[in-house]
């Protein structure tokens, strides 16, 4: 787990506005504006004709939603929003890390956590696993990784 600071413009910008984050699973939000609004970006399959491939929402799919509900004259009292890489891109994610003692079904979860205190916009990220393991190296590779991504998308901040 790493805690970067960012310049929260910058960062909402790529957030809220643009493609960034688009390909990530949206696992839930919670933003507090006049109201306090939780969403879980977990799909209802009855609501869907056909079989769902995913379980949650894609971020693309939800952000305007969400950008309404901060929109508006003032900052939201404070906000999270948790995001994850989808399994279909997982493997690629161990292949290109080296991670070969790692098994994608083994794999929970590899996470971005958006947290807003009012004044400080904060990335965390995380990883989750279906069993115990001491190696660390799958935080350390995807703590890199989200270092890249935040750098190569030039979102400001201390890393």
């Amino acid at each position: 787990m790493n805690v970067y600071q960012l310049s929260a413009k910058n960062c909402m910008s790529h957030l809220l506005l643009k493609d960034t984050f688009d390909t990530f699973l949206f696992i839930e939000g919670e933003f507090t504006t006049f109201n306090k609004f939780t969403i879980s970006g977990y799909l209802q399959e009855d609501f869907f004709d056909e079989k769902l491939e995913e379980t949650y929402s894609r971020w693309e799919k939800i952000r305007d939603f969400c950008f309404q509900i901060i929109r508006g004259k003032r900052t939201p009292l404070n906000f999270k929003i948790v995001l994850a890489l989808p399994d279909d891109q997982i493997p690629a994610f161990l292949t290109a890390h080296g991670l070969t003692t790692y098994r994608p079904e083994d794999i929970q979860g590899l996470y971005l956590n958006f947290h807003y205190d009012g004044s400080t916009l904060q990335c965390i990220t995380g990883t989750s696993l279906k069993t115990f393991s001491m190696d660390k190296s799958l935080e350390r590779e995807w703590d890199t990784e989200v270092k890249s991504i935040l750098k190569s998308k030039n979102i400001e901040g201390e890393y």
